[in-house]
């Protein structure tokens, strides 16, 4: 028996413990990482460079690959070394850090996925109204609201899983730290009051659901009454994308967190953790380049400037 005070550094899991597939695994998760740096590397510049992009939807968009970025970056780095290097261990601070970045930037992002859902409301359902509901002073204040719910959120439940006594020793059943498979290792009751917290973030969370599917119904209902199949098409082109988003984010996030105990084992866990961590921050900016041309445009003209500079 162990606990808080004794603990040093934890175990993550190890994908497998062969090593030819480790380092396979190390190859793939850097060409999956350099993939999603790549991606959202060029939207930031793009949007950046771009002043025909300097709009809402561009804005709020921008932020997202940031934490897209940030959040990819907190789990991957670590799980590559611990595959090139055969090692599990992760410092007890470090474990804290990397928690306190992943609730960060997966709450920044679901808070940042309900703002855009209300721009595209707007947008969509009151468009007389874009300019003065959605100036800039406001798209600012909206995202540095997502960011700092986020921040607060992170440091209530990091500082509350971290101050809890420790007692089922060291190693967690995951290939990064989280809060369930911390609180896995905390004594008979003590994780009760975390419990607590993790409640009011399901209801908040759920609230954030609501006004997103609310919005939805609205803008759906707004472009059916559009007369013209053209102003239709082009109205539901510049929703598909963050619906899309909408969709991997929460669907992928839903089964990791509430899939029946009975279909629970490690390695699906570890399977479900690697979708949910992974997959969103490394195709959403496929997902809103693919259908959306004046970000093509800009893409191609940044891509194109690059070329020549090189010449």
């Amino acid at each position: 028996m162990s606990n808080s005070s004794s603990i040093t550094q934890f175990l993550l899991l190890a994908f497998t413990d062969t090593r030819e597939l480790q380092l396979l695994h190390f190859w793939l998760f850097l060409g999956i990482y350099l993939a999603a740096l790549l991606g959202n590397g060029l939207i930031i510049t793009a949007i950046a460079c771009n002043h025909r992009l300097h709009t809402p939807m561009y804005f709020f968009l921008l932020n997202l690959s940031l934490i897209d970025l940030g959040s990819i970056s907190t789990t991957l780095p670590k799980a590559m070394a611990n595959s090139l290097w055969d090692t599990r261990d992760i410092s007890y601070a470090g474990c804290a850090a990397q928690l306190f970045l992943f609730l960060f930037l997966v709450g920044a992002e679901y808070y940042l996925l309900t703002v855009m859902a209300y721009d595209r409301y707007v947008a969509i359902c009151k468009p007389l109204h874009y300019g003065t509901l959605l100036g800039s002073r406001a798209c600012v204040h909206m995202a540095a609201a997502a960011w700092s719910s986020a921040f607060l959120h992170a440091v209530l439940h990091t500082a509350n899983t971290f101050s809890l006594p420790l007692c089922q020793g060291n190693a967690v059943d995951q290939f990064f730290c989280e809060i369930p498979h911390i609180l896995k290792l905390s004594c008979s009751d003590s994780y009760l009051r975390e419990v607590g917290l993790l409640v009011l973030s399901v209801f908040v969370n759920f609230g954030c659901f609501v006004f997103i599917v609310v919005s939805y119904v609205q803008i759906f209902r707004a472009v059916l009454r559009i007369p013209s199949q053209q102003g239709r098409h082009k109205a539901f082109s510049t929703c598909l994308p963050h619906l899309a988003v909408v969709s991997l984010f929460i669907s992928t996030g839903m089964f990791a967190y509430l899939k029946p105990p009975s279909i629970s084992s490690p390695s699906l866990d570890l399977v479900v953790a690697v979708v949910y961590s992974v997959v969103p921050p490394t195709v959403n900016p496929l997902i809103y380049s693919m259908r959306n041309q004046e970000l093509k445009d800009a893409l191609k003209k940044l891509i194109q400037s690059a070329v020549f500079q090189q010449q």
